[in-house]
């Protein structure tokens, strides 16, 4: 790929070059197709980012003269306003999970006092009294 340097022309060059109106518009398409941006075009070519917009204004859609350019579509707007929801449900849904296991842990530590025994501890084996086994003392 060619660098800037190989490209750099003189003020007087850039102001003496024209640029056909066929180039124009496909430039003007890739930009509204959003394939390439003004600011690239501008530094590709050496053409100021005004002189970039002013093809727009010419030979873009006639119906959004004098009014800005939207590049964000309404699909990407939609799918962030969905996001953003999805985000605040799994939010609430942490929150009550977080209430849940904070009054399970209570309720533990409460059966530990009232009963004696250490339910956390013992967690990991099995109860004798489901066995089916009788167990003599």
């Amino acid at each position: 790929m060619a660098t800037r340097q190989k490209f750099t022309m003189s003020e007087y060059e850039r102001r003496r070059r024209i640029f056909s109106d066929e180039f124009k518009r496909k430039k003007v398409s890739e930009i509204l197709k959003k394939q390439t941006t003004v600011s690239e075009i501008s530094r590709t070519y050496e053409v100021r980012p005004w002189a970039v917009r002013l093809w727009i204004y010419k030979y873009g859609p006639k119906d959004q003269k004098g009014e800005r350019i939207i590049v964000e579509s309404e699909s990407d707007t939609q799918r962030i306003k969905e996001l953003q929801s999805k985000i605040a449900e799994l939010e609430r849904l942490l929150g009550q999970k977080e209430v849940q296991l904070a009054y399970q842990e209570k309720l533990i530590d409460i059966a530990e006092e009232t009963y004696g025994v250490d339910i956390k501890k013992n967690s990991d084996t099995k109860p004798s009294f489901g066995s089916g086994k009788i167990e003599k003392s």
